[in-house]
């Protein structure tokens, strides 16, 4: 496993541009605060998790955020195919290239080290060759792994954020090369109520939890 890295793609925490789908029923300081917790849960279980490297492709300023542990690069300017196939490039560079990565989001709080740790070995003992996809109950996909940067050179061109993303990602991949596994099915927080579901999934001292039943205690139901 100490070959392997995590690679977390997220954008600083900042009302008006952070889950804006939230948005209504939270304002847009809720959503941040929200996402803020959802960044800090996730980034404890990438520290927690044993890999001899982390990496995060931040948008924003870090603020308040905790990076402690973490290589950081900044997001590049373009949608979200671009800036994912950019961050794989990013994270598998130099020394660094051959490293079995799995990036996923701040969307996901819910994971802890054990899954993530299973989703690596998966990948590992797969072999290059190969790719391992997490989808979402919506379409999307919540994790994706590669043993090399230019499997990620598919994403530009993989319409984002659709109920079909996670099946034409697999479509992208396959047509690549790829022979790609499947990774359990996780719900990602995009509206309100996905973010009432993962919190719920969350344990009880994380800060999402903590957070998300804090809003929804002040939204009328």
């Amino acid at each position: 496993m100490s070959r392997a890295q995590l690679l977390v793609i997220t954008k600083a925490p900042v009302p008006g541009r952070s889950k804006t789908r939230l948005t209504p029923p939270c304002t847009p300081e809720q959503a941040a605060a929200i996402a803020a917790a959802a960044v800090g849960d996730t980034l404890d279980v990438v520290r927690a998790t044993p890999v001899d490297r982390r990496v995060v492709a931040l948008d924003g300023e870090p603020g308040d955020l905790d990076l402690s542990g973490c290589v950081v690069v900044p997001q590049v300017e373009g949608d979200l195919g671009t800036r994912l196939a950019a961050a794989f490039a990013a994270a598998m560079s130099g020394a660094d290239a051959d490293r079995p990565t799995l990036l996923i989001g701040m969307d996901t709080p819910q994971v802890d080290a054990g899954l993530l740790t299973e989703c690596l070995d998966r990948l590992v003992a797969a072999g290059p060759g190969t790719a391992v996809l997490g989808a979402a109950p919506d379409g999307g996909w919540w994790a994706l792994g590669l043993h090399s940067a230019a499997g990620a050179a598919v994403l530009p061109d993989v319409p984002m954020s659709r109920d079909d993303t996670a099946e034409r990602t697999r479509e992208a991949l396959a047509r690549a090369g790829l022979s790609v596994l499947d990774l359990p099915v996780l719900t990602d927080i995009d509206h309100f109520p996905d973010a009432v579901s993962v919190g719920a999934q969350c344990p009880p001292g994380s800060r999402t939890r903590r957070v998300v039943d804090l809003v929804a205690a002040g939204i009328p139901g």
